[in-house]
């Protein structure tokens, strides 16, 4: 269980599980808003360059719900 989340009590951690998945949620949102919704030109380069960077920060919130909902089950929820 990752060290940062061990201590919490599991309303802390299920607040902070909802608070992720929202930043989530959120970040597909303006990922779609940003190449789906809108009529801005960017190049091949800058768009592969923030699909990265998106990519790299879903993976971050994924890793960090992993951990989170790990750390619940060892209280013995979920």
């Amino acid at each position: 269980m990752n060290k940062k989340y061990e201590g919490m009590t599991i309303e802390q951690l299920s607040i902070e599980l909802r608070r992720i998945k929202d930043n989530l949620c959120d970040l597909e949102l303006m990922h779609a808003f940003t190449f789906g919704k809108t009529s801005v030109h960017i190049g091949a380069e800058k768009a592969q360059s923030m699909t990265d960077e998106y990519e790299e920060e879903c993976r971050h919130f994924n890793d960090q719900i992993e951990a989170i909902e790990k750390a619940l089950k060892a209280k013995g929820i979920v």
